[in-house]
């Protein structure tokens, strides 16, 4: 029904007092009754129910619980032969209100073993041509011999537990159920043979330089306790090599012997400091704990240079501790740099680090420990003050990992020292993305190996927030580009992938290990979305707040997605239900246009099909109230004469005037020469508000935020009314690319011209 009609019809029941009925009321067969398909539902059937544990607020509940795992571990690593070598004493403590039977332990390494089934679930196909070293591997050679190698698995009276080894998870039994409150401690021995991260870009490894040194940067290193919590029990899902790690907390004392002539850094705090540091170590690391702009070289390259014309046959132990973290890493080398600065997160000093070979410099040396700074400065703003002591950023080649306080980050220059703005702005993310990996998911403990998203898609979120802020911080440092230059964050930076093959997409609330497009699915589209809820639906302030309230609420602790919806919510007082079903639990995509605009003249003389209407229910003019009447430009009715009256021609509009406002409402009046039915269409479906700039005879503008519950009732198409003092020459909706909207053909009225390329969405949907 067009919009004349409607008021027509409406005007005419009221006047005659007609009570409208649906004709249908009198069928004996009545159409099939609807399921709620609302795109604004709540989200009752995809949300478990409140409890105990977790509450509807999105905080924990009052009997939330996780269970802690301390370990006292003893490392040797065996640079000669590539091994590591280890002892652990595991003390787990059962802080659930059940009784455990057993114990599940993580052995991450075994995706490298001999008989792993890793290799086997992705299929292959023949290549016409592949690199010889490629073919030697996947054909000729025997494998990598990776794997935990146990020696014993025992209880803390030194006698053997029975254990059962499934691929990347084993099953420790105990001698009797650990009930709820009790600590049971065992002991694990074991070794393994390192792999080359360069091979094949393992998360963990070694690499080798040309002089024959080694670089190491170790993790998943040692058998871990696997999270026990309310929502799953055990959480021994399998380690592919894509899903990463659900931990719980702990405490760590980890002894580290290397080489002697090693450097080397680690989750926790060095405890034994004077024994492995020099004198003049001693002195540097003093004077970088009072610097705060420049980073101070600890080790420098002529030493590291130097170090590496030897090999130690002696050894050196390096003692850590760390409270209340996740997991363990370290970096070990005999040509390491390294650097430190220090500084100011809330009433606290903490020291960034950086560790590099000389294949860094001369990019590692300026860039690396001030990136680390500004990266800890930008995610303490949007969450919480950074807990820890240190944060350290370790330079590994092709590498991107991150554990508590320590991370491998890629960018490496040519052999000349040459390095081209990709590879700067590339080490720039990494780093900042690696080093915010502290806040999600080391303190903001997600499970990765269930919800990618939750700890990569929220990173790559506030990523891009702490770039845009290191961009404005040292603008040396992107020059000559005015603004960090983010491949991730922004709206339009989705609109490729959304716009594509839907065979081979799936929802964000997918396992990682299911995804297609892995990097769009896990990292982009959720920190897109995030990132319009902040600039577009929510505003900065409610959402700052509500994200930090998350943040706040679980840090130290183990949340589900729902702890996040529902925490959004309840601190911004805004329902966001529609939004959470459309971006995180399908595949939809936004697409939203502008269909028709209709011009219209006011006037006091009634229409065609008013009067038809009224003769039809025998009714008089006499019979109605002072109506005025709306005729669309080019209809039967339109005259004109219309296009030059003004609303102080329309009779029955200033009588009513007259007869019912006094001189000050009416000098307060608007005078409106120009009437606009407007119809914005929605092809997508994504809701989005309408933003919608208007563009006047006089070339200025004005921006309309239609918020995104007009929507509500109308999927299709809605229709707004613009009354305006001055012709409207234009229409742009999403003027800015806001809202990710894959075509933006559909953006303008008047119509413009297809973009090409851009505008084949609807091929690539249909695949």
């Amino acid at each position: 029904m067009n919009l004349i009609k409607y008021f027509s019809m409406i005007a005419l029941f009221l006047a005659a007092g007609v009570t409208y009925a649906q004709n249908e009321t009198d069928k004996e067969e009545r159409d099939p009754g609807h399921y709620n398909n609302n795109r604004f539902k709540q989200l009752y059937e995809e949300f478990s129910t409140p409890n105990v544990y977790r509450s509807a607020s999105g905080a924990p509940g009052p009997e939330y619980y996780q269970q802690q795992a301390d370990y006292v571990m003893n490392i040797r690593l065996d640079d000669t032969n590539t091994r590591l070598y280890g002892e652990e004493t595991i003390t787990y403590t059962n802080n659930s209100p059940d009784d455990l039977e057993y114990l599940w332990v993580q052995l991450d390494q075994n995706k490298r073993a001999r008989d792993s089934k890793t290799p086997l679930i992705e299929p292959s196909g023949a290549f016409p041509a592949e690199m010889a070293s490629s073919f030697v591997g996947k054909y000729m050679g025997d494998g990598f011999d990776g794997g935990f190698k146990l020696d014993y698995v025992k209880d803390n009276k030194g006698r053997a537990l029975p254990y059962t080894i499934n691929r990347t998870m084993m099953r420790v039994e105990m001698p009797k159920n650990l009930k709820s409150g009790e600590k049971f401690s065992f002991s694990i021995k074991w070794w393994y043979n390192i792999p080359d991260h360069t091979i094949d870009r393992a998360r963990s490894g070694y690499e080798k330089f040309e002089d024959g040194n080694n670089g190491y940067v170790i993790a998943q290193f040692f058998p871990r306790m696997a999270v026990y919590s309310d929502v799953e029990g055990w959480q021994n899902s399998q380690f592919w090599g894509r899903d990463e790690f659900a931990l719980p907390f702990g405490n760590y004392n980890v002894s580290i012997t290397v080489p002697s002539d090693h450097i080397l850094d680690a989750t926790g705090e060095l405890i034994n400091r004077k024994e492995v540091f020099s004198k003049t170590m001693m002195k540097r690391y003093a004077q970088a704990k009072k610097s705060y702009s420049v980073p101070v070289v600890i080790v420098t390259q002529a030493e590291a240079e130097a170090a590496s014309k030897g090999f130690a046959t002696s050894t050196k132990t390096w003692k850590f501790r760390a409270e209340n973290v996740r997991d363990f890493g370290f970096a070990s080398s005999r040509r390491y740099i390294w650097d430190m600065m220090a500084v100011k997160i809330g009433n606290r000093d903490v020291m960034a680090v950086s560790v590099y070979p000389p294949e860094g410099n001369p990019l590692w040396g300026e860039w690396s420990t001030i990136v680390v700074a500004s990266t800890l400065k930008s995610y303490s703003r949007m969450t919480f003050n950074y807990p820890y002591h240190k944060a350290i950023s370790v330079h590994a080649k092709n590498q991107g990992m991150e554990y508590p306080m320590i991370c491998w980050n890629y960018g490496r220059p040519d052999k000349e020292g040459n390095y081209s703005e990709r590879t700067k702005y590339g080490m720039f993310g990494v780093i900042i993305h690696e080093v915010g990996h502290n806040f999600f998911p080391m303190i903001v403990n997600s499970d990765e190996r269930q919800w990618t998203w939750m700890d990569e898609g929220i990173n790559t979120f506030v990523q891009y927030v702490a770039e845009q802020d290191f961009g404005q911080a040292y603008p040396e440092a992107i020059a000559p580009n005015k603004k960090y230059p983010s491949r991730r964050g922004p709206a339009k930076t989705i609109v490729d992938y959304m716009s594509g093959n839907q065979d081979r997409m799936a929802p964000i609330m997918t396992k990682g290990l299911n995804t297609y497009n892995f990097g769009a699915n896990a990292y982009s589209k959720p920190a897109v979305g995030l990132n319009i809820l902040r600039e577009t639906i929510m505003g900065r302030d409610l959402f700052d707040y509500a994200f930090k309230t998350y943040s706040r609420r679980w840090m130290f602790k183990h949340p589900n997605p729902e702890d996040f919806f529902r925490t959004m919510e309840d601190a911004s007082a805004i329902d966001l239900d529609w939004f959470w079903r459309a971006w995180f639990f399908t595949t939809d995509y936004s697409d939203i246009g502008v269909q028709e605009v209709k011009k219209f003249y006011v006037t006091s003389k009634m229409n065609a099909e008013v009067r038809q209407m009224m003769e039809s229910r025998g009714m008089k003019e006499s019979d109605l109230p002072l109506l005025v009447y709306l005729v669309e430009e080019g209809s039967d009715d339109y005259e004109e004469s219309m296009e030059t009256a003004t609303l102080n021609d329309v009779v029955t509009l200033q009588q009513y005037i007259m007869d019912n406002l006094t001189p000050a409402e009416r000098a307060k009046l608007k005078n409106p020469k120009f009437f606009y039915e407007v119809t914005f269409e929605k092809p997508g479906g994504v809701p989005m508000p309408i933003i919608a700039e208007y563009t006047y005879s006089d070339g200025s503008t004005k921006r309309v935020t239609y918020p995104v519950q007009i929507w509500r009732k109308n999927d299709a198409s809605v229709g707004m009314v613009i009354a305006s003092e001055m012709e409207i020459t234009k229409i742009v909706v999403d003027p800015d690319e806001e809202t990710a909207d894959i075509d933006t053909s559909n953006n303008t009225w008047p119509k413009r011209k297809k973009l090409g390329e851009f505008n084949k969405f609807k091929e690539k949907i249909k695949g």
